[in-house]
């Protein structure tokens, strides 16, 4: 892929030489100021994307464009985010990938959105709050380009109240009480569809485990992922002493029939 020029109206990450990142709205005639100076933006403008600029004191900055990880831990929010080491995972248990039709319930900030999105989900939002769908929206456009808004629009709506779509692929939850979804995401979700929840409790876990028993979905699953990094430095090797632990569980189960005309499944819970 050829190198892109840095444009105005680019969120870009400035990186120290301390490795401190700030995200910037480039624009003609900006500038970004910090206690080391100041960075014109048009010194970035027009060059490619690993340049280097020196700040009004002296002081050294790169110019990238900034991953979906980086973005998201750094964009303008209005609800909490999804953290990346959780957005990963998500994608892999959900299944998602170029094609599949999602339904996205409590869109929040957009970050979840953006992954889906740019891993080729069709996505749907539900979100009851105009401010957080206004956002989530703008950060998606943003990030990804207005080229995607075609797979991705948000409703105000309460997905506890139905869902209007049929035949989805998929049903993501990022909600209080996921509990009062599952009704409507059988009605929503093919068969063979997944339903996946983000919760922070492990109460919320429970609760929504025991409404899954209670409907057609099967084969449900409840995961904790967490990260740990590393110190190394020559030999210096241990564990970080800090460490993103506790942020979700993330609970999947499939919708398995029945199908009209057919056999109803058999039920694998015990």
């Amino acid at each position: 892929m050829t190198a892109r020029p840095l444009l105005a109206g680019e969120r870009i990450v400035l990186v120290d030489s301390r490795g401190r990142q700030y995200l910037v709205d480039l624009a003609e005639g900006g500038s970004f100021h910090s206690h080391t100076g100041v960075v014109a933006h048009d010194d970035l403008l027009g060059s490619p994307e690993g340049t280097t600029v020196r700040s009004t004191t002296g002081a050294r900055y790169t110019a990238m464009r900034p991953t979906l990880a980086e973005y998201v831990l750094r964009m303008p929010r209005g609800a909490q985010v999804i953290y990346p080491k959780d957005i990963g995972p998500i994608l892999l248990l959900a299944d998602v990938f170029p094609g599949v039709r999602v339904l996205e319930a409590g869109v929040g900030s957009g970050a979840l959105s953006m992954a889906l999105v740019r891993a080729g989900a069709d996505v749907v939002g539900y979100e009851v709050r105009e401010d957080f769908a206004g956002r989530a929206r703008e950060n998606v456009r943003t990030f990804l380009g207005e080229e995607a808004m075609a797979r991705y629009r948000v409703e105000l709506r309460d997905v506890y109240e139905g869902v209007d779509e049929r035949n989805l692929d998929r049903v993501v939850l990022d909600l209080p009480e996921p509990w009062r979804a599952v009704g409507p995401a059988s009605t929503a979700l093919r068969p063979g569809g997944i339903l996946l929840a983000y919760t922070p409790s492990i109460a919320q876990v429970s609760t929504l485990r025991a409404a899954l028993d209670e409907s057609d979905f099967e084969l449900p699953t409840t995961v904790e992922v967490l990260q740990r990094g590393w110190h190394v430095e020559g030999q210096a090797v241990r564990p970080d002493h800090r460490m993103v632990g506790h942020t979700g569980f993330l609970t999947t189960a499939r919708l398995l029939g029945p199908v009209p005309g057919g056999l109803t499944p058999p039920r694998l819970k015990s």
